[in-house]
C-alpha cells in the first residue's frame, strides 16, 4: 500500500514523499541476512552463504543429520476426535503391531529439512571451535573470494 505525504506551501499542498511498504519490505534475488533487535533492524544484501561450513558439517554430521530427520518424521497422534468403536478398533490394530499406539500422521517435509539444517549448524559450530579448523576455513573463504574476483574480472 502506498502512502503519499504532503507539505503545505502557501495555500497548496504538494507531494513531498511517497512511502511504499511493499517496496521497502521486498528483497531482490539472492541470499540476504536480516537481523532484528530492540530498537531497529539491519539488512545485508547478497551475502555469500557459508557453504564450506555447511558441506563440512554435512560430511561430519551425517549420522546426526539422519537421526534428526528420523526424529522429526516420527509418527504423531492425530488431533481429530474418533468414535468409541473406532478407538476400540484402533487399539486392536495397535496391539496387532505390538505397540501402544499406531498413528498415521507424519510431520511436514519442511520440518525434517529444518531439523537437518539445525543438526548441521550444531556440527559446524563444534568443528569451528578448533583453531586449526577455523584457520583452514578462513583460508578457504579467502581463496573463494580471490577466485570469485578473478572470475568477475574476465
Amino acid at each position: 500500500m502506498k502512502t503519499t505525504f504532503y507539505k503545505k506551501q502557501g495555500r497548496r499542498y504538494v507531494p513531498v514523499h511517497e512511502y511504499d511498504q511493499e517496496l521497502l519490505d521486498g528483497f531482490p534475488k539472492g541470499t540476504h541476512l536480516v537481523m532484528c533487535y530492540p530498537g531497529g533492524q539491519s539488512r545485508r544484501f547478497n551475502i555469500d552463504p557459508n557453504y564450506a561450513a555447511m558441506i563440512a558439517a554435512g560430511r561430519v554430521a551425517e549420522d546426526a543429520v539422519c537421526a534428526a530427520i528420523v526424529k522429526s518424521q516420527e509418527l504423531k497422534p492425530q488431533r481429530t476426535p474418533i468414535t468409541e468403536r473406532q478407538q476400540k478398533l484402533w487399539k486392536e490394530l495397535a496391539k496387532s503391531f505390538n505397540r501402544d499406539d499406531y498413528p498415521l500422521i507424519r510431520p511436514a517435509a519442511a520440518d525434517a529439512g529444518r531439523a537437518a539444517v539445525e543438526a548441521m549448524m550444531k556440527e559446524a559450530e563444534k568443528l569451528l571451535k578448533n583453531p586449526s579448523v577455523r584457520k583452514a576455513y578462513e583460508q578457504f573463504i579467502l581463496m573463494c573470494e580471490l577466485t570469485k574476483e578473478k572470475e568477475l574480472a574476465k
